[in-house]
């Protein structure tokens, strides 16, 4: 199996590590037996669970960060500001850093913690803001009551005041908002 994979060709987002596949042949074969794989996601077996699942694909807690499609739209707006640049490794722009002063997102100095991190967004399978970054965005989001918390789970929701907020720093909603 090691042999169909480049040795030390790995990408790592969070726990989790991605290989890069060898040879085009091994990528055609995982195709076909993906073809053969039922197509329908297993259902909730309830409407509350179903209700459950939505919600935390829509917004979540992921750690100390937001995660969901929530997040994703956060991300979107930031990096199509030109807040964020995001790639391989990704940081935080002078911009950035300004509008982050700007409302009023204190980012703790002094940690050993990268700046900005991307973590990969277990529903939508795309990378999230994380770091020192993404846990004051929430936090900040969790004080000032942009979003808050759906019971005790790391469900979250957007409140109006969060929809207003967001869309007079970040620019008109997308559609994770």
């Amino acid at each position: 199996m090691r042999a169909l994979l480049h040795a030390g060709e790995q990408e790592r987002h969070g726990r989790h590590r991605y290989l890069r596949v060898a040879d085009h042949r091994v990528v055609e074969l995982i195709e076909s037996l993906a073809a053969l794989a039922p197509q329908q996601a297993a259902r909730p077996p309830s409407l509350s669970a179903s209700g459950r699942q939505q919600a935390l694909a829509r917004a979540r807690l992921c750690y100390d960060h937001l995660a969901g499609a929530v997040a994703l739209a956060i991300t979107d707006a930031m990096v199509g500001r030109g807040l964020l640049e995001w790639g391989p490794e990704p940081g935080l722009t002078g911009g950035g850093a300004a509008w982050l002063a700007e409302v009023r997102i204190t980012v703790p100095s002094g940690s050993r913690r990268p700046l900005v991190r991307a973590c990969l967004d277990w529903t939508e399978r795309r990378p999230h803001l994380a770091g020192a970054v993404g846990a004051a965005l929430c936090g900040h989001a969790l004080t000032v009551g942009w979003i808050t918390r759906i019971g005790t789970t790391r469900a979250l929701a957007v409140t109006a005041t969060g929809h207003r907020a967001l869309h007079d720093h970040l620019g008109p909603p997308s559609a994770g908002l």
